[in-house]
């Protein structure tokens, strides 16, 4: 990840809903939800709720696939991952315990699979 995709990532993430919309859908892996369900779990109209996955989705931190009538909203663990991958890149200047607490947490967090 370059410096330009992570700004883009963390914009997404500066709205109140996008980021309790990618909240959900990380409680929801590996299922995920429609993007109607999303709406009603955060008490946002449809329309409203559309633009937001649209961003997530634009930056990287969801991904979607039609389901019969549905359309059904993923978080990308790999996304997070990488995000915060290029957070701690740099962090231990030579002094890798400051960052192991960091690298252990992701290590152990979940098995993430790449996302298509």
């Amino acid at each position: 990840m370059d410096i330009d995709n992570a700004i883009e990532s963390f914009a997404a993430l500066s709205q109140k809903t996008r980021l309790k919309t990618l909240q959900l859908l990380v409680r929801n892996e590996p299922e995920g939800l429609p993007a109607g369900e999303i709406a009603r779990h955060l008490s946002v109209p449809h329309n409203t709720m559309s633009s937001h996955l649209a961003v997530l989705t634009r930056a990287g931190w969801i991904s979607s696939q039609r389901q019969s009538r549905s359309i059904i909203y993923r978080a990308n663990l790999n996304h997070m991952k990488k995000t915060l991958d290029f957070l701690i890149r740099d962090c231990c200047a030579d002094h890798p315990t400051v960052c192991e607490p960091f690298t252990t947490a992701l290590d152990n967090c979940c098995d993430v699979k790449e996302q298509e």
